[in-house]
């Protein structure tokens, strides 16, 4: 029992010389880091939970349905890598200046914010139309489901444009620490989601049966009631955030400059990632439609796993710079280090749960045996991957929000963009261990990642990092 209130204790997490100031207590600090926590790892839970049940909907429709949303999945975020870059920068110049009490700082960064994302979502989205099919044959789409891939692809484009300036305007809620927000905003979304894949799949009530594209369709449509919840929280005249009233839409070029130091390592950073998972996907696509199918469910319940870690990350990055803003390197520390006991205890639980419960997940999602059979041995490597990835995803939120995106671009390109998919490609195809040795590559990856962000955080260099 002293142990487990050691290990959580506050006063361990810092050396008495390094402290600036008197801290917090131990319950302070982990009742503001879960205050902030637990409603981006609810919006992340329940949104991987939404498009699980989005999946178990197109699953019905068969091994080709599923296998043509898979193929989808990595190109479509490629598309949105700029306006993710961007809302790194965003999160981080917002936070600073909450930290600092810079209102009109936060605004501008924010109005500068969505006009760039504004043309950088409606370029992205007509090249994406436009270039479909090239682009999802050199993903690994094949003609068993390219036609059903192709609209599908269309659509959600259409779909993300509205999405992506959604996302921009929650990317500095979380700044502030806002977290509800966002939560309120995609949980409302996906539940329209949700309702209209039911019956524009399945051709419901008065409802055509559209089956792949009536899921499309659902997507774009929660994506533009996304969009006008996020707008709707930034017309408060009560919120720090607020743009009610006469602002100041011109770009600014001492806050593109504060952006751009942090976006463009970001944007490097999400290019690296999104190629290394596009030729990770593209290897097992080659692997056949079967495995590509059950690789595909088993990345779902991954998805799931990850929200938790992100859930953390994404408060750990608000409180690391609304700390470094209020000149506390100390706190953004503690912050960075408590966020992660709290991510050990919760991957031991859920890779026990997988565990556990494995072929009743893959149930969920088909009932073919084949699947079945092959998904939930995968899914015992997916429990070991847990542990590695929930901890460096908070790791790495620590370093974003102190700003210290270079070394996450560089982490990036070396791990997934190199080492995941050589790794695939010899283990999968040269030993021929097919789709265990393109998972097998994961552990080795998120295992990478792990072990050298732990040592960046340690280090501490990050907390000196100026915005």
């Amino acid at each position: 029992m002293n142990f487990i209130k050691k290990f959580f204790a506050v006063e361990t997490l810092i050396p008495p010389q390094h402290r600036i100031q008197a801290l917090p207590t131990t319950q302070e600090v982990y009742e503001r880091t879960l205050r902030i926590a637990w409603p981006s790892a609810m919006e992340a839970i329940l949104i991987s939970l939404i498009g699980a049940v989005d999946m178990m909907m197109v699953g019905g429709l068969g091994t080709n349905a599923i296998a043509a949303v898979g193929i989808t999945t990595q190109p479509k975020f490629l598309f949105m890598s700029m306006v993710l870059a961007l809302n790194v920068g965003t999160t981080v110049i917002v936070s600073r200046r909450k930290g600092a009490n810079d209102q009109e700082g936060a605004k501008r960064a924010l109005r500068n914010a969505l006009v760039l994302s504004f043309f950088i979502a409606l370029f992205s989205t007509v090249i994406g139309i436009i270039y479909a099919q090239p682009i999802l044959i050199f993903a690994g789409a094949n003609l068993d489901f390219m036609a059903d891939a192709k609209i599908y692809f269309q659509i959600i484009l259409v779909g993300n444009f509205f999405y992506l300036i959604g996302l921009t305007m929650t990317a500095a809620q979380r700044g502030v620490g806002n977290t509800k927000i966002s939560m309120v905003t995609n949980l409302s979304a996906n539940i329209v989601n949700i309702i209209f894949n039911y019956l524009l799949i399945n051709g419901i009530w008065i409802f055509p049966r559209w089956g792949v594209m009536g899921a499309a369709v659902a997507t774009a449509m929660g994506n533009i009631v996304s969009l006008g919840l996020a707008s709707h929280s930034l017309l408060k005249t009560d919120t720090f955030l607020s743009l009610r009233g006469k602002q100041d839409w011109h770009l600014d070029r001492t806050t593109l400059l504060s952006m751009w130091s942090i976006s463009s390592s970001a944007f490097i950073e999400q290019i690296f990632l999104r190629i290394g998972f596009l030729m990770y996907s593209k290897a097992v696509a080659g692997l056949g439609t079967l495995q590509f199918a059950t690789h595909y469910i088993v990345m779902q319940i991954m998805s799931i796993t990850f929200s938790i870690g992100e859930g953390l990350s994404i408060a750990t990055s608000s409180l690391v710079g609304q700390s470094l803003g209020a000149k506390r390197p100390d706190l953004a520390i503690i912050y960075g280090k408590v966020s992660q006991r709290v991510g050990l205890v919760a991957s031991l639980l859920v890779g026990l749960i997988i565990i556990i419960t494995r072929v009743q997940l893959i149930q969920f999602f088909s009932h073919d045996p084949d699947i079945i059979a092959l998904g939930s041995n995968i899914l015992i490597i997916l429990a070991i991957i847990v542990y590695f990835q929930i901890a460096q995803v908070i790791t790495l939120g620590s370093l974003r929000g102190a700003g210290d995106v270079k070394f996450s671009a560089m982490l990036s390109l070396v791990s997934v963009t190199l080492v995941r998919p050589s790794l695939t490609f010899v283990l999968a195809y040269t030993l021929g261990l097919g789709l265990y040795g393109a998972w097998f590559s994961v552990i080795l990856d998120q295992g990478l990642r792990y072990f050298i962000s732990r040592y960046r955080f340690h280090k501490a260099q990050w907390i000196k990092i100026e915005v």
